[in-house]
């Protein structure tokens, strides 16, 4: 009996991370090495206005160039991600993002300091589609749920890593953080070109339509609705990069104490999400969707209590828990509901969400604050994440009754004997292709 607490660990872990394949290892691994020097583009806003002494809507506008590239990334890295195959665009997104970041560390005048931010978020969110692509095809469908977390979960350990080395800058000064952001970044993608299969993109089956392309999921009004909404929860979300930082630099805080605060984030990622994750699975997905939703938004709001750190904190606490529910859940819904042959276009707009809030996000923040101050931001994103949360509550029960379940992995079928068709090792409840 006293081997039963070892025993019911030893479980647990092999639960959370046995059965995946070593290809989704070298992505989870390359993933956490390039968030973990992911420095600049938390820390773009304060390198404009503290190192190059512009104002705070510049800076909001050079934020915004990041997110304008990185929503013509989202297409552009899904189409590409499907014709040339998830690998090959992944691995040269990523080698294009090494050398951008370090073209903008010697930008100085206001258009090369805007071109090169629009540069660098088309490169580095072209690797995106192509990544999370990769995943579906590296991980079988029971698995891919977990695989996803677990890809989360690596984003935000590097995160909280990165965050918690920012102070770095003191001693480096930013030239350096930008030339180490970049050769990590190449460094990830040699990882995936050495170690992760695949290449080949995924012919389109007999019966697809003739010059069927990114048209097909535009014409998926619910797919389109769920991205939607997913915009403007992500609106609300990327204010940890704009709204966040601009109003604690006001408020007199460094860059330091900035980033210790926003390592909430990962720290509290890192602690609780797979647990909480698994505690998530027993709601519906509409729940959990409309549910992080309003958290996030609340958690935006607790800011109108005060302006001391340890609000910020609390703050940052919050939304977190929010975004677990929020993140995992969306893209394993992206992966589940994608034609094989189109999965790069799928997440290719499913990334206009995230990339598109990265436009609106920082003008939105930038300009508030520099204008009214701080506060109307902090309501309008409680008022943003209520609306989101009731909007998913339908959109995210269609999308359920569309596709079956992936089987769960408490209750994966038996391997076929030998002697049975080869047709019937997969699920036929398999809906992904």
């Amino acid at each position: 009996m006293r081997f039963k607490p070892l025993t019911k660990t030893r479980s647990s872990l092999v639960a959370t991370f046995g059965g995946l394949p070593d290809g989704f290892w070298w992505l989870w691994t390359a993933q956490l090495i390039n968030r973990a020097c992911g420095f600049i583009m938390p820390l773009l806003a304060f390198y404009v206005t503290d190192e190059l002494g512009r104002d705070a809507a510049f800076a909001g506008t050079v934020v915004a160039a990041t997110g304008v590239g990185s929503l013509a990334a989202g297409p552009f890295g899904g189409i590409l991600a499907d014709r040339l195959g998830h690998k090959p665009t992944l691995v040269g997104a990523q080698a294009a993002t090494a050398v951008c970041m370090v073209a903008l560390a010697y930008a100085r005048s206001p258009w090369a300091l805007l071109l090169g931010a629009f540069a660098v978020g088309l490169a580095n969110n072209a690797t995106r589609p192509a990544h999370n692509a990769l995943i579906s095809e590296v991980v079988t469908p029971e698995h891919r749920a977990r695989a996803y977390s677990l890809n989360f979960w690596a984003i935000n350990i590097g995160y909280s890593v990165a965050m918690l080395s920012v102070g770095l800058v003191t001693f480096t000064g930013y030239t350096a953080l930008f030339w180490l952001n970049g050769a990590t970044t190449l460094i990830g993608g040699i990882l995936i070109a050495a170690r992760v299969p695949g290449g080949r993109p995924t012919p389109p089956p007999p019966d697809a339509e003739k010059g069927e392309g990114f048209g097909a999921v535009l014409r998926d009004r619910t797919f389109v609705g769920f991205v939607v909404a997913e915009f403007l929860v992500l609106t609300i979300l990327y204010q940890s990069e704009a709204g966040l930082p601009i109003a604690m630099g006001q408020d007199g805080f460094s860059p330091s104490t900035f980033g210790q605060v926003a390592a909430l984030n990962g720290i509290v990622i890192v602690l609780v999400q797979l647990p909480l994750t698994r505690f998530y699975k027993r709601f519906p997905e509409s729940g959990v969707l409309a549910g992080s939703s309003a958290l996030i938004g609340v958690g935006y709001s607790v800011l109108l209590l005060g302006d001391s750190a340890w609000i910020y904190g609390l703050s940052v606490v919050v939304w977190t828990l929010g975004e677990i529910g929020n993140t995992p859940t969306s893209f394993t819904i992206v992966a589940r509901i994608s034609p094989d042959h189109l999965r790069g276009r799928y997440q290719g707009l499913y990334q206009m969400a995230w990339t598109g809030s990265l436009v609106v996000a920082p003008l939105i923040g930038g300009g508030v604050i520099h204008n009214w101050g701080a506060t109307p931001l902090w309501i309008g994103c409680l008022i943003v994440g209520l609306a989101a949360a009731a909007a998913q509550l339908g959109i995210g029960t269609r999308l359920g009754r569309r596709v079956t379940e992936e089987p769960s992995e408490a209750t994966i079928p038996a391997p076929a004997s030998p002697a049975a068709p080869a047709a019937e090792k997969r699920p036929a409840t398999e809906t992904d292709g």
